[in-house]
């Protein structure tokens, strides 16, 4: 990677992306796009409004800085998609076709995340397998399996290099929720700082598979950075740190807020999704062919957590 478009430049993973990206790359070699600008944001980084369901203009801006690799971020999630499931596909599916086109055409390296949202009910639930039965029943899931097929489809009968990961829950300081299921276990920090309480709206003992964002970014750059011979999946890689429940974030909380009190308030359509979502999946197959490895267990990112948005952890 040499030049780097990122589509979804603002959104929770793209924001944090652009300026690690920048911090390695270069700040000119990274171009960050999404459908509108930031209020205030400085013109001085290369930043390119683009509606990815708009392939003429999406190709034309990748043309024009002279990318050699697009990662396309821009998408609508779970929780929002249920509710517009119309606007998740034209978005999700429209996009990245889109954008494989673009990078087909360009000869691009290209990336795109998957979820474990591609799972379903009917998936193994405890150390989901690198490759096993995915039947997911949310608007989401289905544009997720879609999305690793055509990213395969694209590999196989176009030589075009795509690679992504299933990527758990993430959970980030920098950014707001953005409609995502798991989205409690990055608003019960804030909570926890400003009122010592919470009210979950997933039930206590539903687990999901979660990560601190700094490891979603690093296995990014490591899966995009690998040797090409070593991978054998290649897209919608299984990854994870943390498999945990709404109780287990309190416990964590609970060591440095020792008065944090946690209540239920369960969301049907955010439990009924979560519900269909693994409980741990299996990151064999990235750790082999890549060397994935997180850095943060739930101890070491609640105490991040904490410090960054302004809590003093005693050391």
């Amino acid at each position: 990677m040499k030049k780097i478009l990122v589509t979804g430049a603002l959104g929770q993973i793209g924001s944090e992306l652009v300026e690690k990206l920048r911090d390695i790359y270069g700040d000119t070699n990274v171009i960050g796009t999404d459908i509108r600008k930031r209020a205030g944001q400085s013109d001085e980084l290369p930043f390119e409004t683009v509606d990815v369901t708009d392939a003429d203009r999406l190709y034309s801006v990748a043309k024009e800085h002279q990318v050699d690799t697009i990662m396309h971020l821009a998408a609508l999630l779970s929780a929002n998609a249920e509710k517009k499931p119309k606007l998740a596909w034209d978005l999700n599916m429209g996009g990245l076709v889109n954008a494989l086109e673009v990078a087909r055409e360009l000869d691009l390296q290209f990336f795109t995340p998957s979820s474990i949202g591609a799972f379903g009910p009917s998936t193994p639930k405890d150390n989901t397998p690198q490759d096993t039965l995915q039947r997911p029943t949310t608007m989401y899931g289905v544009n997720k399996v879609a999305g690793e097929l055509l990213c395969d489809y694209y590999y196989n009968h176009f030589g075009l290099d795509t690679r992504g990961v299933r990527y758990p829950g993430l959970i980030s300081h920098a950014t707001p929720p953005g409609g995502g299921t798991t989205d409690y276990a990055v608003e019960i920090y804030y909570e926890a700082m400003k009122h010592k309480a919470y009210s979950s709206y997933i039930a206590e003992n539903t687990y999901m598979d979660m990560m601190y964002m700094p490891d979603a970014l690093d296995a990014i750059i490591q899966l995009m950075e690998a040797d090409p011979t070593n991978l054998k999946h290649r897209n919608a890689f299984n990854i994870s740190a943390i498999s945990a429940a709404p109780k287990d974030f309190a416990k964590a909380i609970q060591k440095y807020i020792p008065d944090f009190t946690l209540s239920y308030d369960i969301d049907p359509i955010r439990q009924e999704i979560a519900e269909s979502w693994p409980n741990h999946i299996d990151s064999s197959a990235a750790t082999k062919e890549w060397g994935f490895k997180a850095k943060y267990d739930i101890d070491k990112m609640t105490r991040a957590m904490l410090e960054h948005i302004g809590y003093k952890v005693d050391s």
